[in-house]
Order: structure tokens, then C-alpha cells, then sequence
């Protein structure tokens, strides 16, 4: 079987998350927008990665989220993982991990975004056998 994964993330201001995914290095290649400036549906690339991004409905609440563990993120396997958690910080992410070297012989770093998601970058490609 074939199969292709893809990432999607929602933002209250999906539009401020937008310009946060270019400072780090990501390309818009589709957007559509709904009256009021809202996001109804955009695409972001770097390299080969791809992430689809939206605003959230009116009445979705992720408070419960905030400062704690989700259980969930995003990881985007990168040549130079200090490079891309220098740009996302900058850009206005928190560190959550400072760049390092693994047990397992990789490199990684974890960021939460302005809006608390959390994305990690890291030089270990998943499901390689």
C-alpha cells in the first residue's frame, strides 16, 4: 500500500501563524481565506514537508492544553536542526528543548509555537527499517 502522512494544524489567528511558519523558513503555497480574514484552509511547505493549516472554529476551546503536555506535536526531520530552532525562536516560539545530541546519535530540539503547539525538528528520519 501506498500512503502519504500529512500534518495539519488549526491557530486561533492562523493568519499570525502563518507569517510565524515563513520566519521559520516555510513556504505558503496555498491559502483561502473566508470573509473577515479568517483561514479557511492553507499549505505550507519546507522542502519536502508539507502542513496543512486552518483557523479554528468559533467554538473550539484548548485551554485544557495550555502549559501542559499534549500528547501530541509535530516533528519535521531537518539537516540543521540549530538553524531551524534559531529561526523559530526568533521568530517567537519558547524553547522547550535546546538543540542536542541524543543517546541514539541524532540531533534534535523541541519548540512550542505562539499558540502552544509543540514542533520538534531532528536529524533521526521515522520508519526506516
Amino acid at each position: 500500500m501506498n500512503a502519504h502522512l500529512f500534518g495539519y494544524v488549526s491557530y486561533r489567528d492562523a493568519a499570525a501563524a502563518l507569517d510565524w511558519l515563513s520566519a521559520c523558513g516555510f513556504t505558503v503555497v496555498r491559502r483561502i481565506d473566508a470573509a473577515g480574514g479568517r483561514v479557511l484552509h492553507a499549505e505550507v511547505r519546507l522542502g519536502q514537508a508539507v502542513v496543512m493549516v486552518s483557523s479554528n472554529d468559533d467554538d473550539f476551546d484548548d485551554t485544557v492544553l495550555v502549559e501542559r503536555p499534549s500528547g501530541h506535536g509535530l516533528y519535521l526531520m531537518v539537516d540543521d536542526v540549530d538553524r531551524l530552532f534559531a529561526r523559530a525562536v526568533a521568530a517567537g516560539a519558547t524553547p522547550v528543548i535546546e538543540p542536542e545530541d541524543t543517546e541514539w546519535t541524532t540531533r534534535r530540539a523541541e519548540v512550542r509555537d505562539p499558540e502552544g503547539n509543540v514542533w520538534s525538528y531532528g536529524s533521526y528520519e521515522p520508519g526506516q527499517i
